[in-house]
């Protein structure tokens, strides 16, 4: 069996987006490391109420990390 006019398929025209997502507006990557950083926090609570010591420690990293990413991007940009 043979297929007609095989080949990709264009895709269709529209509006681009750049590359590299740096632009800092909204849903950009520091609104998603402030997400992050807030729901590891939130997740992290819930996790030592109910006595989940490994989640919590966990959770407790994935916060340092995202602060940690944050305050590096802002360095990029003040230099």
């Amino acid at each position: 069996m043979s297929t007609i006019g095989g080949g990709r398929k264009r895709k269709p025209p529209g509006r681009r987006r750049p590359a590299s997502d740096e632009t800092g507006g909204e849903g950009g990557p520091d609104d998603a490391l402030i997400l992050i950083a807030a729901a590891a926090s939130e997740l992290a609570k819930l996790a030592q109420r109910h006595k989940f010591e490994v989640l919590d420690h966990l959770l407790a990293m994935t916060r340092l990390e995202a602060d940690e990413q944050l305050r590096a991007r802002s360095r990029r940009k003040l230099s």
